[in-house]
């Protein structure tokens, strides 16, 4: 193999030479990309500041928004009974009915209409208490 005579570029042939003397007189380029460089750093820690912030406001509403779904669906749960509730209390304004025979049989029968039955309240967050209660009464 022989020697091409192809030249190095300066900045390959004597690295140690040409790094003192761009520490010692830097070209005014030089500074001014070392300064952009710089304000990019800023501006990207900056940004990695700010994006902390926003991830620790982010898991503050994924909390949030947890709670308020866990409050919908109580009142979803509450709501859904509300028809059950509505049927109760419609059942219970209703009037005894009248049977749609001839007017003797009405006579007859008038004596032998069913009521309703009674619709009596229960408290269920009091349902356990007044059963232990008729519970100790008849065992006495």
């Amino acid at each position: 193999m022989a020697f091409t005579g192809r030249t190095l570029p300066p900045h390959l042939r004597h690295p140690s030479i040409s790094g003192s003397q761009a520490a010692s007189g830097q070209s005014p380029v030089l500074l001014a990309r070392i300064n952009e460089k710089k304000v990019e750093l800023e501006n990207l820690r900056q940004l990695r500041d700010l994006s902390a912030g926003l991830a620790t406001q982010m898991e503050t509403l994924e909390e949030k928004l947890a709670t308020l779904t866990d409050g919908t669906e109580a009142v979803a749960a509450v709501l859904s009974n509300w028809h059950n509730v509505l049927r109760a209390i419609h059942m219970a304004s209703q009037k005894i009915p009248k049977p749609k025979d001839n007017t003797e049989e009405q006579e007859r029968t008038e004596k032998d209409v069913p009521l309703p039955q009674t619709l009596v309240r229960v408290p269920t967050n009091q349902a356990a208490a007044v059963t232990q209660r008729a519970a100790e009464g008849a065992d006495d």
